[in-house]
Parts: structure tokens; C-alpha cells; sequence
């Protein structure tokens, strides 16, 4: 049997870098995935210096239609197979939809929904095989409407009901399955976006290792959706209360008109 890894896109910054951290802490050997195969390799040198076995590296762009046949071949070459994947690449754009680039904003449906569909299914018999898990990365925008942000809230309402669902299908599998929903974190995102850093000045704001630590945790103890945070636990579960009618123009005053 191939011998098991935790796969891991969108390694190269913010959550992803920490959660790969967390997982080499954890014994796990890894793989990362990422578009920027320089901050990998820094990475994989960091998690080797620790004295954890030297992650195997992919450069990958997964909005590309070939992504997951690239990690799949670069696995089989190394003789590994994914005993955990966790899918983190993602972005976001800011600004209303209809001004913003049409080719950009399906370059983001690629990458949070095709590219994390793709490899969520891609390994499902290797991650029954090592009694593994999947873990799925969110947003507490997944829960909420998101004028200025339609496409990508649209793109995580995604990620949260898929992983949802497969959670209840692979139950009987022995796979884990989980959806980690933080809030404002301070990563690239915002420079990406083009928010802008004023939307992390709110109590909600939680750093990024902690995200990783509560994902891992939670990933681990097979829980369906981890949101790292009281404040943040406090809107989803209280989101459900309010109508959209009241939170569509809340929500787009939060993250104003943004770039045109």
C-alpha cells in the first residue's frame, strides 16, 4: 500500500501554511500544494529543519483544469497517497459583480468549487483505505449573503453544503469529513480582494494559527464544522434568525462598493 500523506493546497501563506505546520507537529508527512513553488520549498525546508520528514512539494495552479491530474501523477510518482486532504487554496474579489472581470471571477468559481470538488472526490477511496479525513476550507461567508462579494460568499455557501453532505455520506466510510468556517483572518486575502485591511478592525478577527489549531482539532475528533471564535459562532448561529432583507444591506455596507 502506498504509504499515506496529508495533502495540502493552497500551502504557500495564511491558513494554509499554518495548517501545514499543525499537521507537521501532528507526525504527519505532507504534501503542499501551490501556485508559488519558491515559498513551498522555503516551507518544506522550515517543516525539515523541525525535524519532520521533508514535505514533497507540488507547483500547481489548480484554477487550471489539469490541477488534479498533476497532484494525482506527482503522488503516484512519489508512491504516497492522501490519508487526509485538506483543500485551502481559494480567493476572493471585492467589489460589485457585474464590474468586476467576468474571466477572474470564474478563475475563483474554478478554484473554490471545481478544483476542491475534483480532489474532495478524486482520493475518497484512498482516505477510506487509511481511515483518513477531508477537511474543507469555508468561511463564516458561507452562512450569509454577500453583495460586494456575491461571487465568492456564492462560492463557500458551495463549499459548506458540499462538505455538509459528504459528511453524512462517508459517516459509514470511517472518513472524516469537516467544514472549517473562520472569519476575518489577516492573510494575502485582503490584498487579493482588494478589501482593504479595515475589515479586520472588528472583534471577530482571528489569527490564522488558530484557525489551523481548531481545524485540526476538530478535523480529528470528526466534528461536521468547526467556526474557530465565539463572536463568529455567534453570527452563523444567529444569522439564521435575521431575513435577508435585513442582512443583504448590512453585509454590503460592511465591505462597501469596493473596486469598479
Amino acid at each position: 500500500m502506498p504509504e499515506p500523506v496529508a495533502l495540502i493546497t493552497g500551502a504557500s501563506s495564511g491558513i494554509g501554511t499554518e495548517l501545514v505546520r499543525v499537521f507537521a507537529r501532528h507526525g504527519h508527512r505532507l504534501v503542499l500544494a501551490a501556485r508559488r513553488a519558491d515559498r513551498l520549498e522555503a516551507l518544506a525546508a522550515e517543516i525539515e529543519r523541525s525535524g519532520s520528514p521533508r514535505p514533497l512539494v507540488i507547483g500547481v495552479d489548480l484554477s487550471r483544469t489539469d490541477g488534479g491530474d498533476r497532484i494525482e501523477a506527482a503522488l503516484a510518482d512519489a508512491g504516497v497517497e492522501p490519508q487526509f486532504v485538506v483543500n485551502n487554496a481559494g480567493f476572493g474579489l471585492a467589489g460589485e459583480a457585474a464590474s468586476q472581470s467576468r474571466s477572474r471571477q470564474l478563475e475563483m468559481i474554478d478554484l473554490n468549487v471545481r478544483a476542491l470538488t475534483d480532489l474532495s472526490l478524486r482520493f475518497a477511496d484512498a482516505l477510506e483505505r487509511h481511515r483518513g479525513g477531508l477537511m474543507n476550507v469555508a468561511s463564516v461567508a458561507a452562512f450569509l449573503p454577500g453583495p460586494n462579494h456575491a461571487v465568492y460568499y456564492a462560492t463557500k455557501a458551495y463549499v459548506l453544503s458540499f462538505t455538509e453532505a459528504l459528511h453524512e455520506e462517508w459517516r459509514g466510510r470511517g472518513v472524516r469529513v469537516c467544514a472549517l468556517c473562520p472569519g476575518p483572518v489577516p492573510t494575502e486575502f485582503q490584498a487579493v480582494a482588494g478589501t482593504g485591511n479595515e475589515v479586520l478592525e472588528t472583534p471577530m478577527t482571528t489569527f490564522a494559527d488558530r484557525v489551523a489549531q481548531e481545524g485540526y482539532a476538530g478535523l480529528m475528533a470528526g466534528r461536521r464544522l468547526v467556526v474557530p471564535g465565539f463572536l463568529n459562532k455567534a453570527l452563523v448561529y444567529g444569522s439564521g434568525l435575521l431575513p435577508h432583507a435585513v442582512l443583504l444591506p448590512a453585509v454590503a455596507k460592511r465591505h462597501g462598493p469596493g473596486p469598479r
